[in-house]
């Protein structure tokens, strides 16, 4: 792409508006999966049907990322922005009309495939606005995602206590979320390609650099999803807490993600992305022993806080690291993206297939295996590492005017 120079409160604008997408696409998110007990019985789904159904958002997004690179191309990276997150937020209604399984399946699929590559065009747009500005953003981005989805959240807990409608309550959602997500999109940097630069093929096998960057990520989400998934279950199946004490946990869990995200931009800036991530894994790999030799609830939930400390930063830095890991951010970003995706799809049912045949204390031993993975492997990330890069001749300048 064509950076073209911008002055310094035009990149900084840009970081807010892109900030506001991805709040945009985390409340989509948070408003769809408050409504999945009501999406189910309308299908008329039964609970191993839903699960099925449930694969495909992960499917649909795997296929589709790879485009999001060609349609930046094609169309210059706001206006990509701008179609693909409109294309995301209405995609929310289509899940609450499906009235059986099949055209369930087929609703989830298109939904994740606009998540995933909204997911890539944004992401793109966030590295290259960190870029210009020099400093970490990319954690504070992800938190605004966290922010999105608690909020989105809370609507659709509310909409479901109030007993409304899902296609009415997504319709309205859907609605808002567009009217915002594109007049956020008019800030964000107007990236065009250059004459010379071919467009990027429309499917490609991501680089390695991607792969190894992916696997980082692929360890933070797997231990993300089975904290979010089972901890809950965890403190009423092997502590006998109530179910409003492990609910609690899971909240603590998301909140101290969301918190962490947020003002992780200033340990990354100080300390680089690789001690960062470092340290992160071995919090994680803390949390995870504390989760594992709990014998009292107040333990587990300060694993999992730990937990949820320690992973927070780690799929941001794989993205930035692997929007500067080769000539193409977006396919690096999305092979990053799918590589995380499929573990979010797969961490879930891996750890309830491993708890069925040991016990869940033994799944949450795999979960701080793969936290040792994060802080071990963290050298990869050195690409995304501020403190070892030199400031790009097309950053941006100071903006003379008062």
């Amino acid at each position: 792409m064509s950076a073209g120079v911008y002055a310094q409160r035009e990149v900084r604008r840009a970081r807010y508006a892109v900030g506001a997408v991805f709040a945009v696409h985390g409340a989509v998110t948070g408003s769809f999966a408050t409504r999945v007990p009501w999406i189910q019985d309308h299908a008329g789904v039964s609970a191993g049907q839903l699960g099925l159904a449930l694969a495909f958002p992960a499917l649909g997004a795997s296929v589709a990322m790879p485009l999001a690179g060609g349609i930046s191309h094609r169309f210059g990276a706001r206006t990509a922005l701008r179609g693909l997150i409109a294309l995301w937020t209405l995609a929310l209604v289509l899940p609450s009309v499906a009235p059986n399984l099949l055209t369930l399946c087929l609703a989830l699929f298109v939904y994740g495939a606009s998540a995933g590559m909204s997911d890539v065009a944004m992401n793109a747009l966030g590295v290259e606005v960190e870029n210009r500005l020099n400093k970490s953003i990319m954690s504070g981005l992800h938190g605004m995602w966290s922010a999105g989805a608690l909020v989105g959240s809370a609507a659709g807990t509310l909409a479901a206590h109030l007993g409304s409608d899902a296609r009415l309550h997504h319709a309205l959602a859907a609605a808002v979320l567009t009217a915002a997500g594109v007049t956020a999109c008019a800030w964000v940097l107007d990236l065009q390609p250059a004459e010379d630069e071919e467009p990027p093929p429309r499917f490609a096998l991501p680089p390695r650099s991607a792969l190894l960057i992916g696997a980082i990520g692929f360890c933070a989400v797997f231990a993300e999803g089975a904290s979010l998934d089972w901890s809950a279950v965890y403190l009423r199946d092997q502590l006998e807490t109530s179910a409003g004490l492990a609910a609690a946990c899971t909240t603590g869990f998301t909140l101290t993600m969301a918190i962490a995200r947020i003002a992780g931009d200033r340990v990354v800036d100080r300390y680089g992305a690789v001690r960062t991530v470092r340290a992160s894994g071995v919090v994680a790999v803390l949390g995870g022993l504390l989760i594992v030799f709990a014998e009292h609830p107040a333990m587990a939930m300060g694993g999992f806080a730990l937990m949820g400390l320690g992973i927070a930063v780690v799929v941001p830095l794989c993205f930035a690291a692997a929007g500067r890991s080769g000539a193409n951010p977006s396919l690096a970003i999305a092979g990053v993206a799918t590589i995380t995706y499929t573990s979010g799809l797969i961490a879930p049912s891996a750890i309830g297939l491993l708890a069925q045949a040991t016990s869940l204390m033994v799944s949450f031993v795999l979960v701080t295996v793969l936290s040792c993975g994060i802080a071990g492997f963290a050298s990869v990330l050195r690409a995304g590492d501020r403190t070892k890069r030199i400031s790009r001749p097309d950053a941006a300048v100071p903006d003379p005017r008062p």
